[in-house]
């Protein structure tokens, strides 16, 4: 990774560019760059391995892992107190981490997740 990160790829936000072809991501990925960590990566390979085979999900795995980055603990912590503070929305765990992770980066977390659409620090794309 040559530029500074602009955006948190949330795995919705992968999954819809390159699984999906949603058009409404390709400023978001051609033009800026972005980070995600190794729990977004288990949500992408899943949901291409389901849909284009083990073969892609293997070529997106190695073009994602550039972009890979390791929360802290204190990424840890954040995202936990977010999910508690927001337990009626039931924000899965790696979504919770994404977005403790863009905050920290003071970065914005890329996402088409409805949950996340009234949220600061966030940039919703809708899905096509």
């Amino acid at each position: 990774m040559t530029k500074s990160p602009t955006y948190f790829y949330d795995s919705y936000a992968i999954i819809e560019f390159i699984n999906q072809n949603n058009h409404n991501f390709d400023i978001y990925f051609s033009n800026n760059c972005g980070v995600t960590t190794i729990s977004n990566l288990m949500e992408v390979y899943y949901s291409i391995l389901k849909e284009g085979g083990e073969i892609q999900a293997e070529k997106t795995l190695e073009l994602l892992e550039p972009f890979v980055l390791n929360p802290t603990l204190d990424d840890v912590k954040e995202s936990m107190k977010f999910k508690l503070k927001n337990k009626k929305v039931r924000f899965s765990y790696t979504d919770c981490l994404g977005y403790a992770i863009a905050r920290r980066m003071k970065i914005k977390f890329l996402t088409g997740d409805k949950e996340f659409k009234h949220l600061e620090n966030v940039e919703f794309v809708s899905a096509n």
